[in-house]
């Protein structure tokens, strides 16, 4: 019962409403206008965003107004960077134009929603403005901008152009500069003609110009018969002076062509009438004429030079010389000189040389004078026709001249005016001599008149030049002593060529700009050893009168008797053989002397061995055969040692090898008295050494076997360009050296040995003091001899060098006096010899014979040596059995004795 009973329920309340709201509707007041609403039957109410004129509608005239809740006085507030917008009944915020909401909407209601920022147009769109404007964006909006040197156009405030700053009324560049306009800017360039001055830079009002002087540059822009002028900003090209302008050829850069102006061809002459006008390039100049000079003080120039004419040089004799001969030449060259006229200059010439060729052909009382005056006078002649051959050559009318004398004297000259020869070579000469050099050597200075050449070729000057020494330069003295391996000591010299003395205007001649060139003609000769053809000057000396000297001058070839020679200055030439003296004079006189000395000294050695019966033992065999070999080898060294022919030929290689094998045999002998020295005292003291045939065996043999050994290693190394002896090249010299060093120490050993075991002798209890001093005498003897032998070579040994003149001369002395020294130490000082030599002189002079030795040693010595006891010379007569020749007994019966040991 429930359900039906609350359905009945809802539909009567539902019909309860519906009539509720037809009541009401029928209520109403229905012209309320729009936007508004019924209030109630009579009167009405605008909607909310409406207004009228009263809070309440009461008439249908009435209507609502929508409020601007944006206009003022503003009740809605949207906040920075927005702008109110209204609408109907409603209003909303939005950001101003170039803003924008953080989170991307449109529209929002009050300012606690704004969030409005800038946007970046120029980011947005990069062609708001156009090129070359520059966007730049501004709060809530952007502008654009033009460049530095670009504006608005006009008619679009939005177009850049670009700005003349070069058209504007006042120009930004220096006044030296023009503006140069660019886009976007401008430059300031030089004018034509001029330049930056240094640290000036191009650019806008701080370029600073200078003027270009184009005649300063390297590369003239004018023609060269213009000089260039100068101007501001640019150049003109001028005749120069005595030039003119070739028709047509206006003056301007680089085409104007000029031509000589002929000054002597005018009307008016320009010059004096002492003178004659001689036209140049661009000028002209007065010059004297043939045979006249310029008056002093009167220079050469247009119409100021004046002329007077020549006379003859003065030309006096030399004082301090007495000499008929010389002083009748000097009088017949006064004579000349009064007699001169310049017409007749050319015969006054040929008279000169034919009065020096009678001058040197009969010399007279010349001759006769000491060398230092003839040299004296040779100087002095040689100057003076310098100096007056050069002056009397410029009163010549033809450029050339030639003369030969009949004495074959020839001069040859060559005159020219400076004009004309230029710069070029010149050749003068003649049969005997030609020379080349440069006009400009000759020529003095500029403006003094012509130049002249010469060369006088004299073969009789030879003979005031005779005997004149050499100077020689350093440079050439090392290195002929380095070709020679020897020190020069001066040259012997023979003239081959003539006399040829050159002379020039130019008269400052002793350092030439140019060298000048020779090409003397003589004999032809070959050079032979230590000889050479040398290219020579006269150089004068006040103490020795003169001597020829080679500084300067350079020999550069030699060829079918003709030398070319290249100087640097000028004299007196002639070509020499010069002989070089690589020996020193003095010490090959001490060697030729001493060596002949020697070998008389050795000879008489020799024959002591042989024939001196008494001392005859195995020593004495070392002692002969010692001598016989240092005899041998001294009389091939004397005869032969020099190598005559420069060549090392056959000759000399055996006498070098023969000398080197001999000299070797003697020390090597020397070595075997060392030997029997030790044999004697130290091993078998009393006893026997070496028979003689192992002693020659030894002696011989051993120095043939390193001589064989050297010439099979090395046969070239025997001879040398100056001496037969052995090449130091190589270390080939050791071949005999360094036998002789390893003799001379091993017979020091022994020495020293055997001295040392004598001392041990002596201090023994029961000493035999006979055979002891024997022994001590014979070891003093063999200490001498080594000394001697020794020392000589101990020298040489040291003698590198062969300039070192006091080790040559000390080892030449020695050498010298080795056969003296052996005489001295086996025969003079050997008491037994002395005797028998006193024999000797008893046989010749048939006088007493005086009895020196004593009673032991007399009978002694006359048991041996005449073989019939008590048997000897008496009453000055001596018996002939003791005359008997012991050289004829064979060297190997000889045995060493006690009694002479």
């Amino acid at each position: 019962m429930g359900g039906p009973h609350r359905a009945v329920l809802l539909a009567l309340c539902l019909l309860l409403m519906l009539s509720g709201a037809r009541s009401q509707r029928a209520s109403c007041a229905l012209w309320c206008p729009p936007n508004s609403k019924c209030d109630s039957a009579t009167t009405c109410r605008c909607d909310p965003g409406f207004s009228s004129f009263g809070e309440i509608i009461t008439s249908p005239t009435e209507f609502c107004d929508d409020i601007n809740e944006c206009a003022p006085p503003a009740t809605v507030s949207c906040g920075k960077f927005a702008d109110c917008q209204n609408a109907e009944g409603s209003y909303y915020c939005m950001c101003s134009p170039g803003y924008e909401l953080a989170a991307g909407g449109k529209t929002f209601r009050n300012e606690s929603e704004n969030t409005c920022q800038d946007v970046d147009e120029c980011q947005q769109n990069r062609r708001l403005c156009k090129s070359p404007g520059i966007c730049v964006n501004t709060q809530g909006s952007y502008t654009c901008l033009c460049p530095l040197g670009f504006e608005f156009k006009p008619e679009d405030p939005k177009q850049c152009t670009d700005v003349n700053e070069c058209s504007l009324k006042q120009n930004p560049c220096h006044n030296t500069t023009h503006c140069l306009n660019t886009v976007g800017g401008y430059k300031c360039r030089c004018r034509p003609g001029w330049k930056p001055i240094p640290g000036s830079p191009n650019g806008p009002n701080n370029t600073v110009c200078e003027d270009v002087d184009e005649c300063s540059l390297e590369q003239n822009p004018c023609h060269n018969t213009t000089h260039c002028l100068n101007t501001v900003g640019g150049y003109k090209c001028r005749c120069r002076p005595g030039w003119k302008p070739i028709p047509g050829s206006p003056n301007g850069p680089n085409n104007t062509v000029c031509e000589d102006v002929d000054e002597c061809s005018l009307e008016q002459n320009p010059c004096h009438n002492t003178t004659h006008c001689l036209n140049t390039v661009g000028g002209y100049k007065c010059r004297c004429r043939p045979g006249w000079k310029p008056i002093p003080g009167s220079p050469n120039g247009p119409n100021n030079t004046v002329c007077e004419e020549m006379s003859f040089p003065s030309w006096t004799r030399p004082s301090g010389v007495s000499s008929k001969t010389l002083s009748h030449f000097f009088d017949k060259v006064e004579d000349l000189g009064r007699d001169f006229k310049p017409d007749s200059a050319k015969n006054t010439i040929q008279n000169l040389i034919m009065f020096v060729d009678e001058l040197l052909e009969a010399s007279g009382d010349l001759e006769v004078q000491n060398l230092s005056t003839r040299h004296h006078i040779a100087s002095y002649l040689l100057l003076g026709l310098e100096e007056v051959l050069s002056i009397l050559a410029q009163a010549l009318p033809e450029p050339s001249f030639t003369y030969h004398s009949p004495s074959n004297t020839e001069l040859s000259l060559m005159i020219q005016e400076q004009e004309e020869h230029g710069d070029r070579n010149v050749t003068v000469g003649q049969s005997q001599a030609r020379m080349q050099l440069n006009w400009a050597v000759a020529a003095q200075d500029k403006d003094s008149g012509p130049t002249v050449v010469g060369i006088l070729s004299s073969l009789n000057m030879q003979r005031l030049l005779a005997n004149a020494s050499l100077d020689l330069e350093a440079k050439k003295k090392d290195k002929l002593e380095e070709i020679h391996r020897s020190l020069i000591h001066g040259a012997q010299l023979k003239v081959l060529s003539a006399v040829n003395t050159v002379f020039l205007s130019n008269r400052n001649t002793k350092n030439l700009s140019l060298p000048v060139t020779f090409a003397f003609s003589h004999l032809p000769e070959t050079p032979g050893p230590r000889q050479e053809l040398i290219c020579a000057f006269w150089e004068y000396d006040n103490d020795t009168g003169g001597h020829w000297a080679t500084t300067g001058c350079q020999t550069l070839g030699s060829r079918n008797g003709s030398t070319t020679c290249r100087c640097s200055h000028l004299s007196s030439f002639a070509i020499l053989m010069a002989h070089y003296n690589v020996q020193d004079p003095t010490l090959a006189l001490i060697t030729k002397v001493g060596l002949a000395f020697s070998l008389v000294c050795l000879l008489l050695c020799i024959l002591t061995f042989l024939l001196v019966r008494p001392i005859q033992s195995s020593r004495t065999t070392v002692h002969l055969h010692l001598c016989i070999c240092l005899f041998v080898g001294s009389a091939i060294f004397l005869a032969g040692i020099e190598n005559e022919g420069g060549q090392v030929g056959l000759r000399c290689r055996l006498v070098a090898g023969l000398l080197h094998y001999f000299f070797l045999a003697v020390f090597c002998w020397m070595s075997l008295e060392g030997l029997e020295l030790y044999f004697l005292v130290v091993r078998v003291f009393p006893g026997e050494g070496l028979s003689t045939r192992w002693l020659c065996l030894i002696g011989y043999g051993t120095p043939g076997v390193i001589v064989g050994i050297s010439a099979a290693v090395n046969s070239q190394g025997y001879g040398r360009v100056l001496y037969c002896w052995l090449e130091p090249t190589n270390g080939f010299l050791w071949s005999f050296l360094g036998p002789v060093t390893v003799i001379i120490l091993c017979n020091a050993v022994i020495f020293v040995i055997t001295v040392w075991k004598l001392t041990q002798k002596f201090s023994e209890i029961n000493p035999n003091m006979k055979k002891l001093k024997k022994a001590r005498m014979l070891t003093s003897t063999a200490v001498a001899q080594i000394f001697v032998l020794g020392s000589t070579w101990v020298f040489g040994l040291f003698l590198f060098d062969p300039r070192s003149w006091v080790l040559s001369y000390i080892f030449s002395i020695l050498n010298c006096l080795q056969g003296f020294f052996l005489f001295l130490l086996h025969c003079l000082l050997n008491k037994k010899v002395r005797e028998e030599y006193w024999k000797w002189v008893c046989l010749v002079t048939r006088s007493k014979y005086s009895e020196f030795s004593s009673t032991t040693s007399a009978t002694s010595h006359q048991t041996q040596v005449g073989d019939v006891p008590g048997q000897g010379c008496r009453n000055g007569r001596c018996p002939q059995r003791q005359l008997r020749p012991h050289w004829l007994l064979p060297l190997q019966a000889l045995r060493p004795s006690e009694s002479s040991m």
